[in-house]
């Protein structure tokens, strides 16, 4: 408890010297809640116990005092959290308090009459009249921005922090850019600019240029806040931003659009990974250090997801998941495929089951029917070729009612599907897989280092193994065999049926298995039992306990299902019936099947899913961006 009395003592010492250096950093209302918070912690300290000490090692009387003294039986410390040892102490400490009051009171009278001098500067930047940039650049070089309301024509080129380095002495340039830190003390002042994950230091120092009220302005801006900086580029050995080998002397500061204080996550605090944050509170258990880094839990991320992107990691793993749409899209189009929209509020489940968001369409009017979200596009993928476009793809949102909290599931999810007209076999459906899923892992491992060093800083991740040819097909019964020859059973104990699904823990130990026999994270498992297909799946000629179906891994963890379909009436009305689906409610489908139909297969993907595998990462909301799951409907 003294170590957290202690911890808090350092935090309201550090608040009081950041608002005595910058007024506009911190309210009193913010102080006032730490101290109450330290004077919370210092009333829980139990009182010290007594120990009747040897009569050889008599203490001096003023020892006796420091030992023992207490106030109403406990400990008192001070604002900084030092224990009073003595009456005397304590006197003096009571006296400073209430002097500070009085204090206090006097300079809020003051300024309430007169106005403080000091706190009249940042009243004078919070008042200070906007400043128009319509068109030549202004009298003032800093200030607040009149409103942006497409009315400017400045004739600026703005330049992207990342691009600008030691190459870039001596130019002039603009940037757009959030304020991530600042600091200033006398008459100089460094300012951490930062846009996107990219960051660089730009610097003030008074001079016949440079007034000293433009340095308090720029120490005065709360984080966050984005600004137009213009300045001269200087080579500079800056270890603590992106652009290491230089920094802007800030010729010009305006506020584009300020921010509020008080964030509800810090940048910094939620950028760390997770070995620094063990570390830290590692050594603040072993006493080597008063306190530990904040660690920013999923809820608070999500919850403030807008600031929560902001962090270079994250922002980066949203740039990964458009790449993968971007290198699935133009794979598919490059082999003769058609990008599709298909409904997503239909009439019955596409996929059967009960894992179906259910709603009624037009409800209160004379329209109202039954209606759903669709689980995946195969319906209309499939009606698509009976229409003879041949070969589609479709990038869109898919619905899955699933009661599952874990960190692979989502309720709502990007999938990636595409469907195809096969000549003789399914195989060319997974030939056609093969080729656009080392197309995205070859684009993202060419294009995209930046993104990938930025992320495997804060969650390091090993490179994903794959064949730049053709990748490991296995046979399902083959995968129960290694399954069996590693000793795996089921939950109850029995051992695997070459007819059974295989549990997730399962098909992650056959990953492990995969991977240390073959060098690889990604495979084909071909061949599933038909049992656990849907209606629409073609059964295996050879033996019709099995299917023309097949799953694709990575790292041990399914991220497709697809299969050649039933593309004849009479054996998809019978298999609707099997596996419990009304024909009548897919009418529209199934009529579809009854004047020529080509042999065809297909899959979907998930996106959330492929970019959490791909970088190694834990939890599947960290890769989407406002992700639903059985808790969350917001943000």
């Amino acid at each position: 408890m003294e170590a957290a009395v202690k911890q808090q003592g350092e935090k309201v010492r550090s608040i009081k010297e950041e608002m005595k250096a910058n007024p506009g950093s911190h309210s009193k209302e913010e102080l006032d809640a730490e101290v109450a918070k330290l004077m919370e912690l210092k009333s829980k300290l139990p009182a010290p116990a007594k120990t009747e000490k040897p009569k050889e090692a008599k203490a001096k009387p003023e020892q006796e005092e420091a030992a023992e003294f207490l106030v109403d039986g406990k400990p008192v410390f001070d604002d900084d959290g030092n224990r009073i040892t003595s009456k005397g102490a304590y006197k003096k400490y009571l006296t400073k308090k209430e002097k500070d009051a009085k204090r206090a009171e006097y300079k809020a009278a003051e300024k309430k009459d007169t106005g403080n001098a000091a706190t009249a500067e940042v009243e004078d930047f919070s008042k200070m009249e906007p400043i128009s940039f319509l068109k030549d650049e202004p009298e003032k070089k800093y200030g607040y921005l009149m409103r942006t309301m497409s009315d400017q024509n400045t004739g600026r080129s703005f330049v992207h922090v990342s691009n600008l380095s030691a190459k870039h002495e001596g130019k002039e340039v603009w940037v757009r850019c959030r304020v991530h830190n600042t600091r200033a003390k006398g008459n100089n002042c460094f300012l951490v600019l930062r846009q996107s994950g990219s960051t660089l230091q730009g610097a003030l120092f008074k001079n016949d240029e440079t007034p000293k009220e433009m340095i308090k302005f720029a120490g005065s801006l709360a984080k966050e806040t984005v600004v137009d900086v213009k300045g001269l580029i200087v080579k500079a050995d800056v270890k603590s931003c992106t652009q290491t080998d230089c920094e802007l002397s800030v010729q010009r500061l305006y506020v584009v659009a300020k921010a509020e204080v008080g964030l509800p996550l810090q940048i910094d605090d939620a950028s760390r990974s997770e070995a620094e944050i063990a570390e830290s509170e590692r050594k603040l258990a072993a006493g080597e250090v008063d306190g530990a880094y904040v660690r920013v839990g999923t809820d608070t991320r999500l919850d403030n997801r807008v600031i929560d992107m902001r962090v270079p990691a994250q922002n980066a793993i949203f740039r990964i998941s458009s790449a993968v749409c971007h290198y699935f899209r133009t794979a598919l189009l490059e082999k003769g495929f058609v990008e599709i929209h298909t409904p997503k509020i239909i009439a019955g489940a596409s996929e059967g089951g009960a894992e179906v968001f259910r709603l009624k369409y037009m409800e209160n009017t004379r329209f109202e029917q039954p209606g759903c979200l669709a689980q995946s596009p195969q319906l209309y993928k499939q009606m698509c070729i009976m229409g003879d476009l041949e070969r589609v793809f479709e990038v869109g949102p898919v619905f899955r009612a699933e009661n599952s909290h874990t960190g692979r599931h989502l309720t709502e999810f990007t999938g990636l599907d595409f469907e195809m007209e096969i000549k003789e076999s399914y195989r060319e459906a997974l030939e056609v897989t093969d080729e656009f899923m080392v197309k995205i892992f070859e684009g993202i491992r060419k294009n995209f280092q930046h993104e990938l060093k930025i992320i495997s800083q804060q969650y390091p991740f090993e490179p994903m193994a794959y064949n730049v040819g053709p990748n490991l097909r296995l046979m399902y019964p083959e995968g129960i065999a290694m399954l069996r020859e590693a000793g795996v059973k089921n939950e109850d104990g029995s051992e695997l049926s070459d007819l059974q699904d295989i549990s997730t823990q399962q098909e992650r130990k056959l990953g492990e298995l995969v991977r240390n026999k073959y060098g690889t994270d990604f495979y084909v498992l071909e061949k599933f039992p038909m049992e656990v297909r849907p209606f629409y799946t073609m059964p295996c000629k050879d033996d019709p306990r099995y299917s023309n179906s097949y799953d694709v891994f990575m790292r041990g963890q399914e991220i497709m299902s697809g299969a050649q379909r039933v593309h004849d009436v009479d054996l998809l009305v019978e298999q609707c019936k099997a596996k419990g689906v009304d024909p009548a409610q897919l009418k529209h489908y199934v009529d579809a099947f009854r004047f020529g139909a080509f042999p065809h297969a297909g899959g979907g993907i998930g996106l959330e899913r492929v970019v959490m595998l791909y970088l190694g990462l834990d939890n599947v909301r960290k890769t989407s961006l406002f992700p639903r799951d059985p808790t969350r409907l917001t943000p």
